[in-house]
């Protein structure tokens, strides 16, 4: 049916050259028409079906991914929280762990300026016990000395010598009781 309408329309397209731009040419006109309707029927029969496919599946598959993206941003928004709040949590660890380490810094130096005030009193207790002792020891060799020039005072102006443990008793009893009231 086709090849009857060609050959009648072929013979009158060849020979008409449109003589300016605004001549239609019947012939031109015609197998424009006949070849987009053709191409029209197989586009829409053979490529139209894979392009609307083609089509529905990217559709389809950026769906998935706007889908896949809004999830993973709630995910990484939810993640971005938790971030926030560890953080904050170290900062506040943080925070208590040198608050906690300063406590126990000032602990310390109580600690050790109470050793260091007791060690101190302990030391000028001992200094004081020596002092003392020194001073016993110092009152003693003195009384000693004392007695020895009392007994040779004494026996120079008697002029004669006196028994050394009887007289040294009897000056010791007269320096202690001279001690005892003073």
């Amino acid at each position: 049916m086709m090849l009857p309408l060609l050959a009648a329309v072929a013979p009158a397209a060849q020979g008409a050259e449109p003589r300016g731009p605004f001549e239609v040419n019947f012939g031109l006109f015609f197998w424009t028409w006949v070849v987009f309707i053709m191409l029209f029927f197989v586009l829409k029969r053979f490529a139209w079906p894979a392009i609307l496919r083609a089509t529905e599946e990217r559709e389809r598959k950026i769906a998935r991914q706007l889908h896949e993206a809004e999830r993973l941003n709630a995910e990484a928004q939810a993640l971005l929280e938790e971030h926030r709040k560890l953080l904050s949590g170290a900062r506040h660890d943080a925070h208590q762990l040198l608050q906690d380490a300063k406590t126990a810094a000032e602990k310390e130096r109580e600690q050790i300026l109470t050793r260091t005030r007791q060690e101190q009193e302990q030391v000028l207790e001992r200094a004081r016990r020596e002092v003392q002792a020194e001073r016993d020891r110092a009152i003693a060799t003195l009384r000693r000395e004392a007695v020895d020039l009392s007994l040779a005072a004494a026996s120079r102006l008697i002029g004669e010598r006196l028994s050394a443990p009887a007289d040294r008793k009897l000056v010791e009893s007269y320096l202690q009781a001279i001690e005892e009231r003073g």
